[in-house]
């Protein structure tokens, strides 16, 4: 994978390739700013690709502020006889945990994962009028199914349970969210009393953040607390997000991703710390002189 909390641009279609230019997020937000992906925006560009909500940080972008600007953009391109620059989002770690109208978001594509909100693992691409006002190409051929966009048979069944899977969330994505929230907060709240702000931080703090399974909080120990015994792969390869993020590199080799789901309880939590509780009081055993 590509490195997440980033705005894909592409740009510059010469021979079939696309040139790619990457938008770093705002260190300490975790945010891709709008006026950074615009000031990246050549006269060639065609696409602006952007994360609903980050996976690892919950951070959610500003979709809906870039579109608008973008919408913008190209009645000043269509002037120019500039071609219009078109907005896909992945919106795979969104849905299920808050409000997702790709109306209100104003996006051209956006990418719809089911296992990611309790359906089977199916995805979907919607497409603001396909093939007229935003188009689509096939990448595959031989076929006329899915309106000639991808031959094959479609698994019906899997379509079917996106589709439950979909209904759920629009109905119930409110109760989703309040209990989320409450579990998430709890967790938190947990985790300080228990280790103390000394050695608990939540480094990224934004008032738009995700609820959810793909996201609680990121737990950072200090750098005199080595956390890596817990999870060896830390002490090689700490998040990249997390460091473009502008956490330091021994700060991130340290964190501990937690996430609450739909089905988790007051009691999971408690559970949880309670064994992080025992395995750091060990490490401290472990690691005195």
């Amino acid at each position: 994978m590509a490195l997440t909390c980033r705005i894909t641009e592409f740009s510059g279609l010469v021979s079939g390739l696309a040139e790619a230019t990457f938008v770093p997020v705002s260190p300490g937000s975790g945010q891709a700013e709008v006026d950074d992906v615009l000031a990246a925006i050549q006269p060639t560009t065609c696409l602006v690709s952007i994360m609903l909500a980050n996976n690892e940080t919950g951070v959610i972008m500003p979709v809906a502020e870039l579109s608008q600007h973008l919408r913008a953009l190209n009645q000043r391109r269509a002037g120019q006889g500039l071609p219009r620059v078109l907005l896909h989002t992945d919106a795979a770690q969104a849905i299920g945990k808050g409000r997702v109208d790709v109306q209100e978001l104003g996006v051209d594509y956006l990418t719809i994962v089911g296992h990611k909100f309790y359906g089977p693992r199916i995805g979907a691409l919607y497409v603001r009028g396909p093939g007229t006002s935003t188009p689509l190409h096939p990448l595959l051929f031989g076929g006329g199914q899915e309106r000639g966009f991808r031959p094959g048979t479609e698994n019906t069944a899997m379509i079917a349970g996106l589709s439950q899977a979909a209904e759920l969330v629009s109905k119930n994505w409110e109760a989703y969210e309040a209990h989320m929230r409450d579990v998430r907060d709890y967790l938190e709240a947990r985790l300080e009393a228990s280790f103390g702000k000394q050695r608990i931080h939540f480094h990224i703090q934004v008032p738009s953040r995700l609820l959810g399974e793909a996201f609680s909080c990121c737990v950072c120990a200090p750098v005199a607390f080595e956390l890596t015994p817990l999870v060896p792969a830390l002490r090689f390869r700490p998040s990249s997000i997390l460091l473009s993020c502008g956490i330091p590199y021994e700060v991130a080799q340290n964190a501990l991703r937690l996430s609450v789901g739909r089905d988790t309880t007051r009691a999971d939590v408690d559970r949880a710390v309670q064994d992080l509780v025992q395995a750091v009081a060990q490490l401290d055993q472990d690691q005195a002189p």
